[in-house]
């Protein structure tokens, strides 16, 4: 059993503590100093570092990353970019996929994220690319959790057998979660109580991507109403997430608190993904553009679980994107007027949480998907974002980032200390 010894670390909350890890799992957590490592326990030392739960990513498209070369959208849109990406992924190999979503996950991992919840398809299936991310699933194991999300269509109108039929075979190929997007079906509340039924029947979470849009149309307010109806069968209905549901924030305050209270009372999750949303929407606005992500203050308030996701990693959706959770907790703070605290929430234990995960955190009984930031506060870590970082997982480090600034005047850089292995002195 690896057992290690986390010395001197300072909580996300602000408390420095000792930390013991033994069999994956945080076995004791005590003020600082209070830990000795017994023989055959490894030591680290994290004067200077906050220690907080990993994070997890719940709505990316690995399959897409670092595709944005080679994918134009001039309109830089959403129907552009859907139009440029339907071109290009019938050229791309199963390899193809597989090297860039592993490449994608471990961009993640050195930034701290442990777990990443990808989409693959859109519109319908491609399983070219489903092939490729069970491989590249199957590379990361030990290392980053993933979870793929099958983006079925069409689930109605005429064509509906076949993308039903797709959807059904994903799931068998691999798939782990019922995916769509409602908003382009041609019936969007029969799309979503065909996914719901079929969630039910074969015992799968459902992620939808939701009004993607900042038309004045809405049809969260639907999937709340189906989803309660099912719950109230007394059907055992599994986790339901809703992403993007960006025009929501169109809506009248009262219809915002309508809805979100709605969803909370469904028990349906929200992923707000501001990087993309902010890059994709409002570009015919040009007065007043709107900041096209979830009307996040509201949803909260209303009780609902609501995570944040980076999305797409440069590509045709989302060229800047880089797969730093911290960027997106930025985000967060600056869009959605979030403080820290509750920004880092979104990308770390709520994230976790919508993904189904085990809890994560400083915390004893708590899985050991841990990272460390060389940093004094929680604001003071996303809005530094530094690079040197530490990534356990299971209690075992997978990741370690040193970065060295150097002047030729001989003037040293204060950003924290370095890790080091050892007692704490």
């Amino acid at each position: 059993m690896i057992r290690t010894v986390l010395l001197d670390a300072t909580t996300f909350g602000g408390d420095r503590v000792d930390v013991r890890i033994a069999g994956g799992v945080v076995a004791e957590v005590l003020p600082a100093g209070s830990l000795t490592p017994a023989p055959g326990e490894e030591p680290l030392v994290l004067t200077g570092h906050l220690l907080g739960p990993a994070f997890a990513e719940p709505h990316a498209h690995l399959d897409k990353a670092y595709t944005a070369d080679a994918v134009p959208n001039p309109a830089g849109d959403l129907p552009g970019a859907v139009r440029g990406w339907r071109e290009h992924r019938s050229r791309l190999s199963a390899a193809d996929f597989e090297e860039r979503a592993v490449r994608g996950a471990l961009a993640a991992l050195v930034k701290g994220t442990t777990a990443v919840r990808t989409h693959v398809g859109g519109p319908g299936v491609d399983f070219t690319a489903l092939a490729g991310l069970v491989a590249a699933r199957k590379r990361l194991a030990g290392l980053v959790d993933v979870q793929i999300v099958a983006m079925g269509a069409p689930l109605t109108g005429p064509d509906a057998s076949a993308g039903r039929a797709e959807l059904e075979r994903a799931l068998d190929e691999g798939v782990d979660v019922i995916g769509g997007v409602p908003h382009g079906e041609h019936d969007p509340v029969a799309a979503m109580r065909y996914c719901l039924d079929l969630a039910v029947r074969r015992d799968r979470p459902v992620d939808l991507h939701m009004d993607e849009h900042l038309r004045p149309d809405l049809d969260l307010a639907a999937l709340a109403g189906l989803v309660s109806a099912l719950r109230s069968t007394g059907e055992s209905v599994p986790d339901v997430t809703a992403g993007h549901c960006v025009s929501l924030v169109t809506q009248a305050p009262e219809t915002q608190a309508r809805v979100a209270a709605a969803l909370a009372a469904a028990g349906i999750a929200v992923v707000t993904c501001p990087q993309t949303n902010l890059w994709l929407q409002g570009r015919g606005q040009p007065v007043a553009t709107p900041r096209g992500l979830a009307p996040v203050a509201a949803l909260l308030d209303a009780g609902c679980l609501v995570a944040a996701g980076g999305d797409n990693v440069q590509d045709a959706f989302n060229p800047a994107g880089n797969g730093d959770a911290l960027d997106v907790a930025l985000l967060l703070m600056l869009a959605a007027h979030l403080g820290a605290a509750s920004a880092a929430d979104a990308v770390s234990r709520t994230a976790r949480r919508v993904m189904g995960l085990p809890a994560a955190g400083v915390e004893a009984g708590a899985r050991a998907d841990l990272v460390a930031l060389p940093a004094a506060s929680l604001r003071e870590a996303i809005a530094e974002r530094p690079a040197a970082r530490l990534v356990l997982k299971d209690g075992v480090v997978v990741s370690r980032t040193t970065l060295q600034h150097t002047f030729p005047t001989g003037h040293t850089f204060p950003t924290g200390q370095a890790f080091s292995d050892g007692q704490a002195g």
